[in-house]
């Protein structure tokens, strides 16, 4: 990638920084070098990843809990492993609704055609899912993607590809909501952000 820092009163300079690919980024981690850092890979740069508080690992385990509840075996429920995406990505959304592939999944990490539909709770931050990881998944052709607001307390869900664009957007709060790939299977959307006991 080509950047460049405009300079006062001198001519603008030219910094290129380093795209890892995929293979580069696996090397890096079997050497170690991420051993004691939480990054993801997104379109080639190296992404530090915002410290998990207590709501967010509450939520995130309790949905994947109740998700698998609700599917069975017709799933793998995924928390918090790498995906394989187009354009030198390897993200790691909070929940993955994979394909059951089995011992596929000790070659590689899911690829776009084995992803129902993806999850990221998002408390600080919010702008990242909703803008460059949306676009990330909207671009490898991720049919559904939700995001879950912990601090607004509502859910977003994006669905309808077209063009690697999603068109549809529903901002949720109450009521129950049913994945594309599971029309008939219902979560409910309080039990998304809303700890038992509260209204």
């Amino acid at each position: 990638m080509v950047v460049v820092i405009p300079i006062r009163g001198a001519i603008a300079m030219t910094v290129t920084t380093y795209q890892w690919t995929i293979e580069r980024y696996h090397q890096a981690i079997e050497a170690g070098i991420f051993a004691h850092d939480s990054v993801e890979l997104l379109e080639g740069e190296i992404v530090v990843m915002s410290p998990e508080r207590e709501p967010h690992a509450y939520f995130n385990t309790s949905v994947a809990d109740n998700l698998r509840r609700l599917l069975g075996d017709l799933v793998q429920i995924r928390d918090a492993k790498p995906i394989i995406l187009p354009n030198n990505s390897e993200p790691v959304p909070d929940i993955t609704i994979a394909r059951p592939l089995g011992l596929v999944y000790l070659e590689h990490h899911p690829y776009p055609e084995d992803i129902f539909w993806l999850i990221e709770f998002a408390n600080t931050a919010l702008t990242k899912d909703l803008g460059r990881k949306k676009d990330i998944y909207s671009n490898a052709g991720i049919p559904e993607y939700w995001v879950v607001d912990l601090k607004n307390l509502q859910l977003k869900v994006f669905r309808d590809l077209n063009n690697n664009h999603y068109e549809t957007e529903l901002t949720l709060t109450d009521g129950l909501i049913a994945p594309l790939a599971f029309p008939d299977v219902r979560v409910e959307v309080r039990q998304l952000m809303r700890s038992p006991g509260t209204i």
